[in-house]
């Protein structure tokens, strides 16, 4: 805040009437027992909430009943006021502590005014294991009927839609807004009132775009349209979106409000070059993106729109050479994922209703629950790899997508048979990644004779190999049986006399089948060279850790 907006608040807050629950002014001239302001901290905390204010005030260098400057002392070393946050942190519910500690310097002394974060919906504040609350002017244990009120918050309430109370639509960001007039009108222009659009003004437009409410400005409108310089409105949550490039080079950046215009920005950091994939039945090559605009976009705002802002974190995208990975903050809100692919599921509620439903008047995003399915059925007709969504993590969703093949011939399985269904698809994907197959998928793919190999190490099936030209790697992946291996180790042995298993390793690593991980190669490995032992063929005259193996001679 500015000197000036700061004067008006402090001016403000001395106007209020004595018994404001989330306002506390001390004279605390030279000193504060530490404790006494840890418990205010919880009680301003826990009234901010209730009274659905964004802070609490505590205001020191100001007498409580008249209101009067008297200035105060306590810790005139700015180091250490500043080191009240930790200190106070370190005894509070998830280390909640102060937004900010500022200090006034009026003509008639220094004040200082410390903006308390209202308690996180659904969880009240505790100073040292207790929650207090104020009942007027005074100060104690936060009765059982407001935690409970709190606690209950969880189920109806909407981050997004909460007015920022001294935001004035001049936080809007001119250019934004001229855009989301024009993407309004866009999306709503089969309506009786299409034509009106352009006369409305700018509060009649913003209420019918569901960006404010009666005039005053949301959270959603900061977000969305919101000047950069705006976004401390939504103190302490953050909206912002990091760029990282993590490949043979290393950047990053940040990109903050307003959202509407700057997903395109975070979009033109990635490098989306072009390439060829030539299918089998064409002559001509086929060019493609490394990156769909579109699957890029969609899942920017799907993290805008189901982000968890109460958890104060940022959007991340992560480049990498052959991929992109974005996070969002907050668990997968309702279903499953193979709801919205396979069962067409729509969604009945949203983490952030008011934001969703402006994205979706802005065109920024379909509320029905396509929007998933959609990537993954574009991602499907590029012949590119299927999206991942990592659900592990039960604070954050993780979405990969790929900007490589990793298997050409599930690619041009894809051009070859365009009909084949989007489960058989999920499945075929997994195939090409070694992911684990559920029974029920392996035994889908083994109905339609898309696969063969036994599981784990399930691989495309010979005869596609031979639709889709690709009988080499079929040989690859299925590898050659024991008693080939097996000749050829005996081979070797006999050649030099005796072999190591490095040896063996370098004959054998190149020839056994490319599903095979590096583990599985050296088990394969190592359980041939004690078949052949165990048959009497060879020994191993070496150790146990260095083995040196030689042929059994007869006789």
């Amino acid at each position: 805040m500015t000197k000036e907006e700061l004067n008006r608040l402090f001016n403000e807050l001395r106007s209020l009437p004595s018994e404001t629950e989330w306002v506390e002014f001390k004279k605390a001239k030279y000193n504060y027992d530490f404790s006494k302001l840890g418990r205010y901290f919880s009680a301003l905390c826990n009234e901010a909430n209730l009274k659905g204010k964004p802070f609490g005030w505590l205001v020191f260098g100001v007498e409580d009943e008249t209101r009067k400057v008297v200035g105060t002392y306590y810790r005139s070393d700015r180091s250490k006021l500043d080191s009240l946050k930790s200190e106070i942190a370190n005894k509070t519910t998830n280390r909640i502590t102060f937004i900010e500690i500022h200090e006034l310097l009026l003509p008639e002394r220094r004040v200082i005014m410390f903006q308390i974060p209202a308690a996180p919906q659904g969880i009240s504040v505790a100073w040292e294991g207790h929650y207090y609350g104020r009942d007027g002017e005074s100060i104690g244990a936060l009765n059982i009927q407001e935690i409970e009120q709190i606690r209950n918050q969880v189920n109806d309430y909407d981050w997004s839609a909460q007015i920022c109370q001294i935001a004035t639509i001049n936080d809007l960001d001119e250019g934004a807004l001229a855009v989301a007039r024009k993407k309004f009108k866009s999306k709503n222009r089969s309506r009786s009132f299409a034509g009106e659009i352009e006369e409305w003004d700018q509060e009649t437009f913003l209420d019918r775009a569901k960006l404010t409410v009666n005039g005053q400005v949301t959270r959603t409108a900061i977000i969305l349209i919101g000047k950069p310089e705006s976004s401390y409105h939504l103190l302490p949550g953050i909206a912002q979106i990091t760029w990282k490039l993590e490949a043979e080079e290393r950047a990053y950046e940040h990109f903050g409000p307003p959202f509407l215009l700057n997903v395109n920005s975070v979009y033109n950091r990635i490098r989306n070059i072009k390439f060829k994939i030539q299918p089998f039945n064409l002559l001509i090559p086929l060019e493609l993106d490394k990156y769909d605009t579109w699957i890029v976009l969609e899942a920017l705002n799907n993290c805008i729109a189901h982000q968890d802002y109460s958890l104060n974190a940022r959007i991340i995208l992560t480049e990498k050479v052959d991929r992109l990975i974005l996070q969002n903050a907050g668990g997968f809100f309702e279903g499953t994922l193979e709801d919205y692919l396979l069962r067409d599921k729509t969604p009945e509620r949203y983490r952030n209703p008011f934001l969703a439903q402006a994205m979706v008047n802005l065109d920024m995003i379909d509320t029905m629950g396509y929007g998933i399915k959609k990537m993954f059925l574009e991602q499907r007709k590029r012949y590119f790899p299927l999206p991942d969504y990592d659900l592990s993590d039960p604070d954050h969703v993780t979405l990969e997508i790929m900007g490589r093949l990793i298997d050409e011939n599930y690619s041009r399985i894809l051009i070859e048979k365009a009909d084949l269904g989007l489960r058989h698809v999920i499945a075929l994907d997994k195939v090409q990644k070694r992911k684990k197959l559920t029974k029920d998928e392996l035994r889908m793919l083994r109905k339609e004779k898309l696969v063969e190999g036994r599981a784990p190490d399930v691989y495309v099936a010979s005869h596609i190999a031979e639709i889709t030209g690709e009988k080499a790697q079929y040989i690859k992946n299925r590898g050659l049986d024991d008693l080939h291996y097996e000749k050829m180790v005996l081979e070797l042995i006999e050649r030099f006399g005796h072999v190591k298993r490095e040896d063996v390793n370098t004959l054998l690593f190149d020839k056994l089948p490319d599903v095979f991980t590096l583990v599985q190669k050296k088990n394969k490995i190592g359980n041939l060279l004690t078949k052949l032992r165990k048959s009497g063929l060879i020994i191993n005259v070496g150790s146990r850790t260095a083995p040196r193996w030689e042929i059994i001679k007869k006789g």
